[in-house]
């Protein structure tokens, strides 16, 4: 084996002379640069693009970092043996740089930590670079076990070139089955991973097949769910950017889930019907799947020329070419006893494959695809596909729309209401147009007309539907003008029907007064409730990193009496974030921490003086004169750092930091006394609704999460604390003094015994709430929810919703009962001349 002569030059003499450190952000050379630990020697892998990606590999030896530049990046595959091209030693803080380096510079490109860690060397490392052999071990986020570089080339040669591979143990897998450089892209600078060691077991991978890119470590045992509302993808204006996301197929067809359970299979359509016998010849198919308990999610297509035709679709389902439906299935929800819904998708999508390796033509894994999303995009529109789905590859299943499943269209198409029909000229039993319709805020508005897509025998079927439906007026007003400037038919023709079928249109683009252009009808949708149709409202992709929190602790509970874990915490408040940040935001707060669990010492946290949290905002000091720094928490990153550092409540002002002295909220907190009853609560809660209404008033309602609710007043921002809290006080003991057998005004558990404490205590300047979606530290972990007050005679306690269920509650929901909350503003004035 060639071998090298003593490195003579001084130590990092090559990297100082190629750079100028004025202008690059790289690191210059430290005198202070020494190797301080021979037992945690640092490893770093760089991610560098420059001119073309590659991977920088660095092994911290005698106070520098050895540098090999890797064109194709480390893989855990033995038979993969990688191109290592040695370079010029790095100085020890080039482990942690992550920039640009300018254009011109030597390296110019961007560069990121990829993997970083310790090694360990197996035997003398200086020997081994002069022989051309290096054995060590890696201890990393993503790289771990035994891997070897040897020389292949002499040093006279231009390049000294070596070959980085894997050495056979219980880490390496086939690339085939798990290619770390795909899996884990980003930077663990931006996205701690935590020792893989501890993450993954250390069993032999090379016989586990695709078991290897499985962590199902987030799974939890549970019955299976009698059903589950699926995963909405959000209409999205832009493409998203970065490796995080899973891109798949946008399928034209129907979204079905398949409930496995003791041998009986059930199909379910999105909105929770049951077609296990409209699609009886498809549960045959499904059947030889022989699982034993579990959800799988998919769409059902029927296939012309290889592309989704949904009026094929339309044409198996009603007649005999049942056949004829292929099952493509994208994720696995519950399996085999667990509920899955909390392991990342690309885990989720792993065990799926496994479970479908081996079905026939009609059941398929839906593909995701490796490319630039706007090569994919411009394909999916040549082929004339519907469009793509982007995921993020570390998403949790989260019933509903949310943000972290896009859909982008090749050309606008949704569902729309049917709300009438015109008749083809010469042809009275046969339909002409379809005119449309979509709920706003409830009520039924005019999208315009379809008249294309649909041959004789549709148009006759839609005529023989329809007419049995007809109504003497529209179920939508009708501007005559805008009518004649969006549309050629005559006035008078129109057959008005009951909102009750559904369609599904594509068209051009919406006109400046709502209707559709270019409209061409692909559909009636029977899996779709009418009255849950409304016009798809488009959202840019904001393409930043996931969260960047590590759980340390993951599996500690935190109520004995459920077995809520710090993780169970941290992914409720990452799951509810779209709702809770806008009621943080700008918000000064205190947090409620319990770094042992709600059974141990728990304390409050309102500055940063105590515990810095990475994320939080911490404003001027002079903001609250004479007080010690304000936190909020104005986003998720922040939110759940506070998680993470063992925060179980947010408590908050009624004011914001904007207007710190001029509260924007009035809060009336129902406490029940002992030996009340539930009812008595909700009489009470009814009985301070009227009066605030008879005051002019309005106000919403939210669960205390405890055993009691509150009640809130939104306001104009115009009095100070102390007029606010005069009218909280006044109304209270005016409440007390009018219905004395029902409330009080005095704090103290004597004075509520068979009573509804109202406090008002909260309004004060500095005193906070507990914020609607916390959780709460007591037994059971309840969630101050957010209610309507149409829901509150239907309601158990104040602590009806609760961590591991509230999620799945919201999932159901369709309307927010605080939706006007944000946008009402009321003043006092008048309320107080009533009240004096």
């Amino acid at each position: 084996m060639p071998s090298a002569p003593d490195r003579t030059p001084p130590p990092l003499s090559r990297y100082r002379k190629k750079r100028d450190f004025h202008v690059t952000p790289e690191p210059a050379p430290s005198a202070g640069d020494s190797s301080t630990d021979e037992q945690g020697r640092v490893f770093v892998v760089q991610k560098h693009w420059s001119g073309r990606l590659h991977y920088d590999f660095r092994l911290e030896l005698d106070g520098v970092l050895l540098s090999w530049a890797v064109p194709k990046g480390p893989s855990y595959d033995p038979k993969e043996k990688r191109l290592a091209i040695h370079v010029e030693d790095h100085p020890l803080d080039y482990a942690s740089f992550e920039g640009t380096i300018p254009p011109k510079q030597y390296g110019a490109g961007t560069v990121l930590v990829w993997d970083r860690g310790t090694w360990d060397p197996v035997g003398d490392p200086r020997e081994g670079m002069k022989a051309g052999k290096l054995v060590f071990r890696l201890h990393g986020e993503k790289l771990a076990g035994m891997w070897e570089l040897v020389r292949i080339a002499n040093l006279e040669d231009r390049q000294d070139q070596w070959m980085l591979f894997k050495k056979r143990d219980a880490w390496a897998q086939p690339l085939a089955h798990y290619d770390v450089i795909k899996a884990l892209p980003d930077s663990v600078m931006k996205k701690p991973l935590g020792p893989v060691e501890e993450r993954e077991p250390k069993t032999s991978q090379l016989s586990r097949g695709a078991d290897s890119k499985i962590d199902l470590t987030y799974a939890t045992a549970a019955p299976i769910p009698e059903h589950i509302k699926p995963q909405l993808a959000t209409l999205a204006t832009s493409l998203p950017t970065g490796g995080d996301w899973i891109v798949e197929t946008k399928f034209d067809g129907y979204r079905i889930l398949a409930r496995f359970d003791k041998g009986c299979v059930r199909l379910f359509t999105s909105g929770g019907h049951d077609w296990t016998k409209k699609l009886k010849n498809l549960v045959a198919e499904v059947e030889k799947l022989d699982l034993a308990s579990a959800w799988l999610d998919g769409e059902i297509v029927v296939l012309r020329d290889g592309i989704p035709d949904f009026n094929a679709l339309q044409s198996a389902i009603d007649g005999s070419l049942g056949e004829s439906i292929v099952y493509f299935v994208f994720d696995v929800i519950y399996l085999d006893g667990q509920d899955l819904r909390k392991v990342p998708l690309w885990s989720r999508r792993a065990r799926l494959a496994q479970l479908i390796e081996d079905a026939g033509e009609r059941i398929r894994y839906s593909e995701d695809f490796d490319a630039p999303p706007a090569e994919l995009f411009k394909a999916a529109g040549e082929l004339g596909l519907e469009g793509l789905v982007f995921k993020r590859r570390d998403a949790l299943y989260v019933s509903g729309r949310t943000q972290t499943w896009f859909k982008a269209k090749c050309r606008l198409r949704q569902e729309f209401v049917i709300c009438g029909f015109t008749s083809r000229g010469g042809a009275s039993e046969e339909v002409g147009s379809l005119l449309l319709g979509y709920r706003d805020a409830g009520q039924l508005c005019d999208a315009g007309s379809v008249g294309t897509g649909w041959d004789a025998r549709t148009a006759r079927e839609l005529w023989t539907r329809l007419s049995s439906l007809e109504v003497p007026s529209a179920p939508f007003e009708v501007d005559p003008a805008e009518r004649r400037r969006w549309s050629r038919r005559a006035s008078g023709s129109e057959h008005w029907v009951q909102p009750v079928l559904v369609v599904e249109v594509a068209f051009a683009e919406w006109t400046p007064h709502g209707h559709v252009r270019q409209a061409s009808f692909k559909g009636l949708r029977f899996d779709k409730p009418p009255g849950d149709i409304t016009r798809e409202a488009a959202t840019t992709v904001v393409s930043m990193p996931a969260p960047q929190i590590k759980v340390t602790h993951p599996d500690r509970v935190i109520d004995p009496t459920t077995g809520v874990t710090k993780l169970d915490l941290v992914r409720y408040y990452e799951s509810v974030a779209q709702w809770l940040l806008p009621h943080l935001k700008d918000r000064p707060l205190a947090m409620l921490r319990a770094p042992a669990g709600i059974n141990q010492e728990m304390f409050f946290q309102k500055h940063a003086e105590t515990t810095r949290m990475p994320g939080l905002k911490e404003h001027d000091p002079n903001l609250w004169a004479g007080h010690r720094t304000l936190l909020t928490v104005d986003t998720l990153d922040a939110l759940l750092s506070a998680a993470q550092m063992n925060v179980v409540e947010f408590h908050t002002w009624n004011s914001t930091v904007q207007s710190l002295d001029r509260p924007d909220r009035v809060i009336f907190d129902l406490d029940p006394g002992e030996e009340l009853k539930w009812g008595q609560m909700q009489e009470a809660a009814l009985l301070v609704h009227t009066l605030l209404s008879e005051l002019g008033l309005k106000a919403w309602l939210k669960t205390s999460g405890g055993k009691g609710l509150h009640i809130a007043v939104p306001l104009m921002p115009k009095q100070d604390y102390d007029a606010v809290k005069g009218f909280s006080r006044a109304f209270v003991r005016h409440l007390a003094k009018t219905i004395p057998e029902r409330f009080s005004a005095t704090p103290g558990p004597s004075h509520r015994v068979g009573k509804v404490f109202v406090d008002y205590l909260r309004n004060g300047m500095g005193q906070t709430t507990v914020a609607a979606f916390s959780a709460r530290a007591r037994p059971g972990m309840g969630v101050s929810m957010p209610v309507s007050w149409d829901q509150l005679s239907a309601m158990k306690s104040g602590a009806q919703w609760t961590v591991l269920t509230a999620r799945e509650y919201l999932s159901f929901q369709t309307q927010d009962p605080w939706a006007d909350y944000w946008s009402t503003r009321q003043s006092l004035a008048s309320a107080m001349k009533r009240l004096q």
